[in-house]
């Protein structure tokens, strides 16, 4: 290799986001999607096993890579868990190991470890940002629906600790989860509506009001069993949500690929579950949501390889990892 293309490559890993562990979030909610759909809609499970390899691998990749960072640019990566805008994406890290954890769940010797090293990630992540929040003079122009990531995030492990941790354990985590994500969204729509749209590059980020009642739905599933009228909220408010992005699908046309883009992903393929779950706690009743849970896993399997072949195109074209 040659001094110019060491010193490339140094570079582009002192610039490697923490935002690339959004990758692993989309790709490991695709396959919980396709796990869901193969025993729902009874599709064959050679696809979401073939997607559990291939997220896993993605993951190590990623990991290894902002291991590398952390070690040779320290500082860098010191910069970014005090930025009000990127700090929030840290907790992508920890929701990562916790999605993971549910995707090799009956691999116990897997799934536990990642389960708690998650859980215990999520936790710090939690309450740094929290004090972050409060500690720092943050302006409404820095606040967008990544914030929901570090704090909201907690819903997800009352589903990746079943069979793992103590009932109340799971309960705290999903109260607070539930607690910010109306908090924040009060936030976030007053941020939007009265002081203007989202910067152009955070503009996929909206898809994320889509994910927290979608979660929020499969948690409180897995704490209740029972499809009762709060579940049927959260759903509502999750399609809500849904139906609000497409309608807003033509602001999408003519954004430039940013890597933010995967902020489309894991919230689509949590509404996919959701869905599928719902024709299943229905005992099958309404064709509408096995209609509509085939044309999700669609849209969201096509969503994801268009913005994996957009990240691919990106990197080699060096617009990734790049001093902002």
């Amino acid at each position: 290799m040659s001094e110019i293309q060491k010193e490339t490559s140094s570079s582009r890993l002192q610039f490697f986001p923490v935002m690339m562990f959004a990758v692993i979030m989309g790709f490991s909610g695709i396959t919980l999607a396709y796990k869901k759909a193969s025993e729902v809609f009874l599709l064959p499970e050679i696809i979401y096993q073939t997607l559990s390899y291939i997220t896993a691998t993605l993951a190590v990749i990623i990991a290894l890579i902002y291991l590398a960072k952390l070690f040779k640019y320290p500082s860098e990566v010191k910069k970014e868990i005090k930025h009000p805008v990127r700090v929030n994406f840290f907790a992508a890290i920890s929701i990562s190991m916790l999605l993971l954890s549910t995707v090799f769940h009956d691999y116990e010797s897997i799934a536990f470890p990642l389960f708690v090293i998650g859980t215990g990630l999520q936790t710090f992540f939690t309450f740094y940002t929290i004090t972050y929040w409060l500690n720092k003079n943050i302006e409404l122009a820095h606040s967008n629906p990544a914030w929901f990531i570090p704090v909201v995030g907690n819903i997800i492990v009352p589903i990746a600790g079943e069979g793992f941790a103590d009932i109340y354990l799971l309960d705290f985590f999903f109260s607070l989860g539930i607690f910010f994500w109306i908090i924040l969204t009060a936030i976030l729509f007053n941020r939007i509506i009265f002081h203007g749209m989202l910067a152009q590059k955070f503009l996929p980020t909206l898809a994320i009001f889509i994910a927290p009642p979608s979660v929020g739905m499969l948690s409180y599933l897995k704490l209740q069993g029972a499809y009762d009228m709060f579940a049927v909220i959260l759903f509502n408010v999750a399609l809500t949500f849904g139906l609000i992005l497409l309608a807003l699908i033509k602001n999408f046309y003519k954004i430039k690929f940013f890597i933010s883009w995967w902020a489309f992903t894991f919230p689509m393929a949590a509404l996919t579950m959701a869905i599928i779950t719902v024709y299943e706690k229905t005992s099958f009743e309404y064709l509408t949501f096995k209609v509509l849970g085939y044309a999700s896993l669609i849209m969201t399997s096509i969503l994801i390889l268009i913005v994996l072949i957009r990240t691919i195109i990106a990197v080699k074209n060096g617009e990734i990892c790049v001093d902002e």
